[in-house]
């Protein structure tokens, strides 16, 4: 009896010992979600942005992407708008980071210069769409705090739940809701909430193609505010994976002369 006792306590301990907090299993499912996409290298793709406002009008957008993977930091990532004739060589160039703020420059072909983004205004619209400055660089662990709040069905998938909050100063959100398919890490839908805790905009993102056998990308993005009534759809096609980007095609210099 003395033994079956000592042995339940042990296992009780043991037990405890490695039982998580719900902000220790938030942290450990966001670093296995970044360690299942770690590899691809680079990719391109071509998008497709429509604006829609709150009467239902729309405008539509072409721009192509490029994106580099780095090693011990955030990705780079860059974006040419290449129709209508009004944005028409507009680019945007992403230096994406963990702890400190993100680089970013805007070229805008009407003023011939490139436009650094502040740290202090990531918060506000890209190009008139729903999506943030801070929307669109890598999102990397190091960006915000977490917390497991449970399980739910997506769908054909089952999802965990995961708040986060960002840890950006500057942030225009107070905290994140975001669930992702617990097999493949394929986020499905991320709440935003604005600095007043209040509900702000809501993303979703489907048609997940998978690439190289093992990498999940979206074939659409919707963004929707639900404070103003507007949305942004984007949507993907022609995904090139390991094309031989390097650091050398993501100078800022460069942005005044790409075609």
């Amino acid at each position: 009896m003395t033994y079956r006792i000592l042995l339940a306590l042990l296992l009780f301990n043991i037990g405890v010992a490695l039982a998580e907090s719900p902000e220790e299993k938030g942290l450990r499912i966001a670093r296995e979600a970044d360690d299942y996409d770690k590899g691809f290298g680079d990719f391109t793709a071509d998008m497709t942005m429509t604006l829609k406002n709150r009467r239902g009008q729309t405008s539509v957008r072409k721009i192509r992407i490029k994106t580099l993977e780095v090693e011990g930091d955030g990705d780079k990532s860059m974006s040419i708008f290449d129709d209508p004739a009004d944005v028409k060589g507009t680019a945007m160039l992403t230096f994406s980071h963990g702890l400190k703020p993100d680089d970013q420059w805007l070229y805008l072909p009407a003023l011939k210069r490139v436009k650094r983004i502040s740290s202090r205004n990531k918060s506000g619209p890209f190009m008139g769409s729903e999506f943030a400055f801070e929307d669109l660089g890598s999102q990397e662990v190091e960006k915000y705090s977490y917390k497991f709040l449970g399980e739910e069905p997506c769908g054909d998938w089952q999802c965990y739940v995961i708040e986060r909050k960002p840890r950006y100063k500057y942030s225009g959100y107070t905290r994140q809701i975001v669930r992702m398919d617990k097999d493949k890490y394929r986020v499905t839908r991320v709440e935003f909430f604005d600095r007043k805790n209040k509900p702000l905009k809501t993303l979703t993102m489907s048609d997940y193609q998978q690439y190289l056998d093992h990498y999940y990308r979206p074939g659409k993005m919707t963004m929707e505010n639900l404070q103003n009534g507007k949305s942004t759809i984007l949507e993907w096609k022609n995904y090139h994976f390991k094309t031989g980007l390097s650091s050398k095609d993501f100078n800022k210099n460069k942005l005044k002369n790409l075609h």
